[in-house]
């Protein structure tokens, strides 16, 4: 073992975790789901050192079942990011589209233009997501707004960007959307706004959104029973 050889045994037995690959990750428009199977024998090994368990590289988009296998076979830290990102950003766009069906000619508003701010962004300063993305124009546009890699999550920083969400926010918390549009473009939290657990607001549609992933996560690893607190 190197850590034996370095004479550190000691810093041994403080890891208390080892980041791994089970075969979970995801492209831009598919998911490789958890096969229990083909992680049996790192499963496996991972008992033979007591209370160390594997985190889990890369757990974004898996299903609850997956999640639930993964703790049960020791890989009890799920790593996930863009899928948070992508919940954003999924949120987000449905809003832009409620802001247009719903203010798109009203008197005294300013739509916010988000989606088109945000590719704007992008195609300016391609650094973060042109090596990610291949194919034609069309290709690049569909990723550069929906894949699961997410690369737009670099951008909500940009000034155009930021100002054009902050737009979107003010639109929709002086002009709440109906219910009609919620149930729509968004659901499940048209359904909780309906049951009084969240506000009809614009940030407060997004966080709700976001918090759907993180409670999967907040299930699997038995901090919570139910997909809501």
């Amino acid at each position: 073992m190197a850590f034996k050889a370095a004479s550190l045994e000691s810093a041994w037995e403080r890891v208390l975790a080892l980041v791994v690959q089970p075969g979970v990750e995801f492209g831009d428009t598919v998911v490789f789901n958890y096969q229990r199977e083909s992680a049996a024998g790192l499963s496996r090994l991972c008992e033979q050192y007591g209370s160390f368990v594997y985190e889990a590289h890369s757990t974004d988009y898996q299903p609850a079942w997956a999640l639930h296998q993964m703790v049960e076979d020791h890989f009890a830290i799920l790593k996930v990011g863009p899928a948070l990102t992508f919940a954003m950003r999924e949120a987000i766009f449905a809003l832009a589209m409620i802001e247009t069906e719903w203010l798109l000619g009203k008197p005294g508003v300013r739509l916010s233009n988000l989606v088109v701010e945000l590719d704007k962004a992008m195609q300016l300063d391609p650094v973060h997501w042109k090596k990610y993305y291949q194919g034609d124009g069309f290709s690049q546009l569909l990723a550069r707004k929906y894949s699961y890699s997410d690369r737009s999550r670099y951008y909500w920083i940009k000034p155009d960007v930021r100002s054009a969400l902050d737009q979107l926010i003010l639109n929709l918390s002086r002009n709440p959307a109906p219910l009609t549009l919620l149930s729509q473009f968004l659901p499940h939290q048209n359904q909780r706004v309906r049951e009084g657990l969240i506000e009809n607001q614009p940030n407060e549609l997004v966080h709700d959104k976001v918090m759907e992933v993180l409670n999967g996560y907040a299930i699997a690893c038995g901090w919570i029973e139910t997909t809501h607190e």
